[in-house]
């Protein structure tokens, strides 16, 4: 067994991992899995910058996370970076403070590394599945990108566009600096049509339509499922492997898009920093379900920060 630490920092989250990898056996122990909400992706796609309180929170996250692998005594480390930092003008300034507080240079991967990552963690204990038809399509819906990726055993195709549900957030619903609440038709008619425009773009080169089974990832798809499946608090155990049909997802995307902010954060298992973000989320895991035709969608918890995990071990 191999002791590592991954670090996944996105456009709106930023989350550790510690593990012990065993290759030989393809088993991963959590010893320690959190999450963070810093919202590093704050304006960049309005400014191009990361904004310095949004370098301050997430740099406060790493700091606490560097005490956690300490603690742990994790033997290797990665830090992957994505599409904020990717966009980013001034994204030395992240460089320079991740390497100052855990010591490792953040590794600013591109969209098809970070799709091939989210691929490894999401697929490699579904493969054995009988239930569960090849090709995969692997779906990770982020803060400022989604990935896509097709493959049986090993990718296939895959390709990131400039969708995600804090992007889509700050580029149709924020009028004045605040999220309209809730968002006009108009709004979300021009958001769906970005998202649209984006799919167009991924099938380009990824056969999205082959896809026998739908693997949704990240905290708009497990926060989706929390909703369908009423639960009181956010239960990982549960929402891990959950199927989620598509006409469950349509009702609840239209219903928090026509929630206010309040109705939103009512829900008992959404976290604080999702409550501005997971209407937008939530139409990008519809689109893409209407687009090739998914009656569900498989929700993982296992994602890109599994595969980095496993790229160390």
């Amino acid at each position: 067994m191999t002791r590592v630490a991954a670090v996944d920092c996105g456009t709106n989250s930023i989350r550790l991992l510690v593990a012990d990898a065993d290759p030989e056996t393809g088993e991963l122990v959590d010893l320690d899995r959190r999450m963070t909400i810093v919202r590093l992706g704050q304006g960049v796609d309005r400014t191009g910058r990361l904004a310095p309180e949004a370098l301050e929170r997430t740099f406060a996250a790493c700091r606490e996370y560097a005490a956690a692998i300490k603690e742990y005594g994790a033997q290797r480390l990665r830090f992957v970076a994505t599409s904020a930092s990717r966009d980013a003008e001034n994204r030395d300034e992240f460089v320079r403070g991740v390497l100052d507080i855990l010591g490792v240079e953040p590794e600013v991967i591109t969209g098809d590394q970070e799709a091939e990552f989210s691929f490894t963690g999401a697929t490699r204990e579904l493969k054995g599945r009988a239930d569960l038809a090849k090709p995969f399509l692997v779906v990770d819906i982020g803060g400022g990108s989604t990935e896509f990726v097709v493959g049986d055993d090993r990718v296939r195709a895959a390709r990131s566009v400039d969708v995600g549900c804090v992007r889509m957030t700050e580029r149709h619903l924020v009028v004045d600096g605040k999220v309209t609440d809730p968002p006009t038709p108009g709004q979300i008619a021009a958001m769906r049509a970005d998202i649209e425009a984006a799919l167009d773009l991924a099938e380009r080169t990824v056969p999205l339509r082959e896809a026998r089974t739908l693997v949704g990832l990240a905290g708009s798809v497990t926060t989706v499922a929390a909703i369908a499946l009423g639960l009181e608090a956010y239960d990982s155990a549960r929402i891990h492997h959950a199927r989620i049909g598509v006409d469950r997802v349509r009702d609840i995307s239209e219903n928090l898009l026509n929630a206010t902010h309040a109705q939103r954060a009512a829900h008992p298992a959404m976290h604080p920093g999702r409550v501005d973000v997971i209407a937008a989320g939530a139409l990008v895991l519809l689109a893409i379900m209407e687009r090739i035709g998914a009656e569900e969608v498989v929700v993982s918890e296992h994602d890109i920060l599994d595969g980095i995990a496993w790229s160390l071990a």
